[in-house]
């Protein structure tokens, strides 16, 4: 029970889609860059980006925006000049708003300058070398509260300038404000997560075909309209055209000729196609097809850390469709454009008055489990009318500032809970506006108001499933299997469970047929440390389930049969499914993170560790598939290589405690038991995880250290209550140290965590033994 272990393998879930251009060094973890000296000078083969109208997965061609300016004239104008239209611009005098009159910025030392030459944009500024050089700027992206400017580079790419304009202050803004980002860092602006085609692309433009070369390493980007033009929300209209052309008034159930016709029954369709460009997620497919399941074509984040806090509001750049699908607005079926214009994109109205819409003394038929109230009032908000605090948003929609100057609000709708701020550090919106109040105060203030809040919160077994704690287990499981709660709570609560072994196992094989699309692509990996027969029968009906990415991570799940199986439906399908959309990411490491994940389950270790190396050369910042890496050539005994690997981890992230606790138990193997102490007491320094200060008093008890590996163990024990290994260790230790009675009680504890293993009881008794004769 008390070995040191090295570090355990990942399992990889990454977000290709994350912000505008703006990634902090928080997410490194989550998605990183590219060393760029190796990718952008390199391929060369790759085509400039160009307008190029295809033919939708649905075989229905795109036509020209124009054609639909024809007939919609109306909903054509509201369009134009919207954040849609203006989305992406060729560079021209009509379309910059930046300053380009010969106007410098400096930021850290480096003075750029913003020059034309005619009609062309230029800046001088920090190239991948480290020179400062000429780039001209080609296109726009975006209008407002900020611009950002592409340059092209080789292979097809466009990159995109990390000095953006504020169209409020007309100035110019570094989007990395407080730090220095280096030529070889993966944030400069030349690196790969600076890189449209696949960061941006898809997003500000119509049919973005991302044609990436695995090779060369290279793009050939197409889009059929540069903007976001009408074709990305309905889908391509050449059918729609046609029937038009041929005399047609009206069309078959009302769908007009479109892939994706929209409902006055179906809110789930709207949102779905809303949600690819306003969620956090990565995508399924090479080409996203219209009038589907959102699941069908990508795979939204769930709640996980770095991304929301454990109350489910929004902490990174994860958009709206996350928060929203919380709320009790979508669980009801409240859709985008009940508040949104869809071509103006602007709220329909301003103030209050948009939420009151619904929310008013009389019953509103569309939404009747709506309780009527009278909400405008400060019997109800307790703000003098007319303030900041009347105001529906500020409370129940706080907002949170991205790319620094754009603030964005949470979709989630929530009431303000300044008591779980209490307890877990989570933010609310009273403090937001009372800085100079605390959370306790806060907290009574709202309890005053309206009372206790009225039952748990999620919250509440996230936090603790987060921080590993075993007492989590019982309420993530109830949580998980909570029809009450909306998908991706329950979802992200099974998501947790894995790492609790049997527990998790058990919960997921119970929700492989839950109603909600991404409880069972969670389920369906939660499952894949079952023994094989049996996960082959648990998996079989979800190989053909409707929706695509539970099929995929069935699949994947199954990963250790595809060569026994292909050629057999539906297996077959899946799995070509599941390669497709590695496709879709292999221009960005957590791809080939997991393809190696996969290899090295099959048995193909060579192609393994080829796919890790490609993610490390893609990112040498990729700290999980340096991880996955040294696993691989540890397991066949290649500890000086695996040493290698971690150690130049250590030199792009010294501060990563758990590339610390890694090397230290590889070390502590090798039994250089100095050298795995030092790393473990950093790891320790670094990281609150129980584990980590576990194994750091394994460590320094081989040090014959006892007193500092027992306060160690006790502060593992703090940090996780139920771990039975810690409790054993700690019982152990003390009996080293002769201290009976704390021995014999860590021992009866075992005994309680543990009741039917005879290990701990026999444990029990030898200590009883050892104080009574250390008595006579």
């Amino acid at each position: 029970m008390s070995t040191l272990r090295l570090s355990q393998t990942f399992w990889f879930s990454s977000d290709s889609h994350l912000s505008n251009k703006i990634f902090g060094r928080a997410v490194v973890i989550v998605v990183s860059g590219l060393l760029v000296g190796c990718s952008l000078l390199s391929g060369n083969s790759g085509e400039e980006p160009r307008q190029e109208r295809g033919v939708d997965p649905s075989g229905v061609s795109y036509v020209a925006d124009g054609v639909c300016a024809e007939c919609h004239e109306e909903a054509v104008a509201a369009w134009q000049n919207s954040h849609h239209d203006l989305a992406m611009q060729d560079a021209t005098s009509e379309t910059v708003q930046g300053d380009f009159d010969d106007t410098t910025f400096t930021h850290f030392g480096v003075t750029s300058r913003f020059f034309r030459e005619g009609e062309r944009f230029f800046v001088n500024t920090e190239g991948p070398d480290g020179e400062l050089a000429d780039f001209e700027l080609l296109y726009t992206f975006g209008v407002e509260p900020l611009q950002q400017y592409l340059s092209p580079f080789p292979g097809g790419r466009l990159q995109s300038l990390s000095i953006a304009w504020d169209t409020e202050k007309k100035a110019w803004f570094h989007l990395y404000p407080d730090e220095r980002i280096m030529p070889e860092d993966p944030l400069h602006w030349t690196g790969r997560y600076q890189n449209w085609n696949h960061q941006c692309a898809a997003c500000h433009s119509t049919d973005l075909r991302k044609r990436y070369d695995r090779d060369s390493d290279t793009y050939r980007t197409t889009w059929a309209e540069i903007d976001v033009g009408c074709q990305a929300c309905h889908g391509p209209g050449g059918d729609h055209v046609a029937l038009v052309g041929n005399g047609e008034r009206t069309f078959p159930g009302g769908e007009l000729g479109l892939v994706a016709p929209f409902s006055s029954n179906d809110a789930g369709r709207e949102v779905d196609t809303c949600a690819p460009c306003h969620s956090r997620r990565e995508a399924l497919t090479p080409v996203a097809a219209h009038g589907g399941s959102l699941l069908d074509d990508y795979l939204p984040s769930r709640l996980q850390v770095g991304l929301y806090h454990s109350d489910g509001q929004i902490l990174d750049e994860v958009y709206v469709y996350g928060s929203f699908v919380q709320s009790k607005m979508h669980a009801a079926g409240v859709r985008c454009s009940n508040c949104h214009d869809p071509h103006t994109l602007s709220v329909r109205s301003s103030g209050n008055t948009l939420c009151t819409q619904c929310h008013r003394a009389t019953a509103v038929e569309r939404f009747p489990t709506l309780q009527p109230g009278n909400y405008d009032t400060s019997a109800h908000h307790h703000h003098p009318e007319g303030t900041a605090g009347a105001q529906c948003i500020n409370c129940h929609m706080p907002d949170r500032t991205y790319m620094v100057v754009d603030p964005r609000r949470d979709h989630s709708f929530r009431v303000p809970r300044p008591d779980l701020s209490e307890r877990l550090g989570t933010p609310n919106a009273c403090i937001t506006c009372h800085g100079d109040r605390d959370d306790r105060w806060a907290a009574q203030a709202v309890a005053d108001w309206f009372g206790a809040p009225a039952g748990p919160h999620f919250s509440g077994a996230l936090a603790a499933g987060r921080r590993s704690d075993q007492s989590a287990v019982e309420d993530l499981v109830a949580l998980s299997g909570d029809t009450t709660q909306s998908g991706i709570v329950r979802a992200t609560a099974l998501e947790l469970l894995q790492q609790f072994g049997g527990v998790g196992v058990g919960a997921a094989r119970e929700l492989l047929g839950d109603p909600d699309p991404l409880v069972r692509v969670t389920a369906a990996g939660g499952v894949e440390s079952l023994p094989l027969p049996m996960r082959r029968v648990a998996l079989q009906p979800l190989l053909e389930d409707p929706v695509r990415a539970v099929r995929i991570e069935a699949a994947r799940s199954l990963a250790e049969i595809w060569t026994e199986a292909l050629g057999r439906d539906p297996l077959t399908s899946a799995v070509a499914e599941y390669l497709d959309a590695e496709a879709a990411s292999a221009d960005m490491p957590p791809a080939h993170l997991r393809l190696g994940i996969v290899r090295e389950r099959q048995g193909d270790v060579v192609q393994a560790e080829t796919e890790y190396r490609t993610a490390l050369t893609l990112d040498p910042w990729f700290i999980p598939a340096r991880f996955n890496l040294a696993n691989l050539l540890n397991r066949g005994s290649r500890n000086a290589e695996a040493e290698a690997v971690l150690r130049v981890g250590l030199d792009y992230a010294p501060e990563d405690g758990e590339l610390h606790y890694s090397l230290g138990l590889l070390l502590a193997e090798a039994g250089r038991f100095e050298e795995s102490g030092e790393l473990l007491a950093e790891a320790a320094g670094l990281t609150n995880r129980a584990r980590v200060h576990y194994n750091h008093g394994l460590a320094l008890q081989r040090l014959a250290r006892l007193g500092d590996a027992e306060a160690a163990l006790r502060r593992a024990r703090t940090l996780d209550t139920a771990d039975p290994d810690i409790v054993f260790a700690l019982a152990r230790l003390l009996v080293e140290r002769r201290q009976w009675p704390e021995a014999r009680r860590f021992a009866s504890e075992l005994v309680r965590l543990l009741p039917m293993a005879p290990g701990p009881r026999r444990l029990l008794n030898d200590i009883q033994l050892m104080e009574q004769r250390s008595r006579r």
